[in-house]
């Protein structure tokens, strides 16, 4: 019998900006366990807590009050400077805009997040050159961003979101851009490489029929979490 693992834990998480009458309380004390290799969808009104709430998960930003556990590690307690090795081990980010470099080939965009480590060059272009087979931009790898559409340019993106091989995938209206098409065929993409690669995907979506396409969705209303 297979034992699943919890990959993500939120407990009692609540995010305040701002201080006295300003204050605005993001989230309010969320709590959530997300099992590795599950494929999440975050739903809600715009302002209702879910880039917050992606933020947090992704280490991008750190709660008022309560813990989060990524993998085991409570990223809550870890400073701010050391952060950073949290977000390239463990997350991968794809966004609504695809935020590629247009003086860089394709290739070399989904290579972006390993120039800083020195080391492992070979393996990395391996890694690349598979994962352009597995998103289905094999022969594309010397394209700029102008040449490609904007699903292809996605495609990219998401290669990119994997070249460091994280447990955990974060996705910010990735199909927000495209046409209801070429989003559905990157939806399809996301649940193959969840399966193929054993990836966590959580993704934060306005589309109905994308968020009932995952297996499970989490609500969110005025920063609460909602059955």
């Amino acid at each position: 019998m297979k034992i699943e693992k919890t990959l993500i834990e939120l407990k009692n998480v609540s995010k305040i900006y701002g201080k006295g009458r300003t204050a605005v309380k993001a989230l309010s004390n969320i709590n959530l366990k997300v099992k590795e290799g599950e494929f999440l969808a975050i739903v809600g009104p715009s302002g209702s807590g879910k880039t917050t709430f992606l933020n947090i998960i992704g280490a991008l930003d750190k709660p008022t009050s309560g813990e989060v556990f990524i993998d085991n590690i409570n990223i809550s307690k870890i400073k701010e400077s050391n952060l950073y090795k949290v977000r390239r081990e463990k997350v991968g980010f794809i966004f609504q805009s695809y935020y590629l470099i247009p003086t860089l080939t394709a290739l070399q965009n989904v290579l972006v997040p390993t120039f800083p480590l020195r080391n492992n060059k070979k393996k990395f272009l391996k890694r690349a050159k598979l994962l352009f087979k597995e998103v289905g931009l094999l022969g594309k790898e010397e394209r700029r961003p102008s040449e490609l559409s904007g699903g292809e340019q996605q495609r990219v993106a998401i290669a990119r979101s994997l070249i460091l091989d994280p447990p955990l995938i974060l996705a910010d209206e990735p199909t927000g851009n495209l046409d209801s098409k070429r989003g559905l065929a990157i939806i399809n993409l996301m649940k193959n490489l969840n399966k193929k690669e054993n990836k966590t995907f959580i993704i934060v979506t306005h589309n109905f029929q994308i968020a009932e396409s995952c297996d499970r969705i989490i609500k969110i209303e005025d920063g609460k979490i909602k059955n």
